[in-house]
């Protein structure tokens, strides 16, 4: 009987799959093998699936130990159906999805380039930055360009920092 309970969480896990299939595209590789390895810590009981029982169980080892269980409850309804691992990012990836797409960064960079260089006076932006809008104070932006593709001219590679604070630093080791 054991194998007809787990053909049934298996066509479970296959219709949240398909239906949340992209998010692997949302993630570098290595950003996935931490929320594996985030998952596997979490299901507790090694079934492939995160249920109130692990979620439970994880607190515990926490040492936290009197969760209510409408707590749990409320945790595992974020998900539309059985929290594999595929849910377990789709759920990660609306939660982390704070920054705009990049070709919407990109597109607020281009407006600043009217001759498509590909680059902005880091002066002249930073001008822009702490006087327009929501004002950037002069470490802000100095933090920001700190991680920038600045060249020998003061240039800002506009193209190359979107990426970057889409995708992280490509550096990265």
């Amino acid at each position: 009987m054991a194998s007809r309970k787990t053909k049934k969480k298996e066509g479970g896990a296959k219709r949240a799959q398909r239906a949340s299939s992209n998010v692997f595209s949302n993630f570098e590789q290595t950003q996935i093998q931490e929320f594996k390895e985030a998952f596997t810590l979490i299901d507790q009981n090694r079934d492939g699936f995160i249920d109130k029982e692990d979620l439970k169980d994880t607190y515990a080892s926490l040492g936290k130990i009197n969760v209510k269980d409408d707590e749990l409850e409320s945790m595992l309804k974020e998900a539309t159906g059985p929290i594999n691992f595929t849910m377990f990012l789709n759920l990660f990836g609306e939660k982390l999805s704070g920054t705009d797409a990049e070709e919407v960064i990109l597109n607020a960079f281009k407006m600043f380039d009217p001759d498509g260089k590909g680059h902005i006076n880091k002066d002249y932006l930073k001008r822009l930055m702490m006087s327009q809008a929501d004002k950037f104070t002069a470490e802000e932006i100095d933090q920001m360009f700190q991680s920038s593709p600045i060249d020998a001219a003061g240039n800002l590679d506009y193209k190359s920092f979107c990426y970057t604070i889409t995708h992280g630093d490509e550096k990265e080791e």
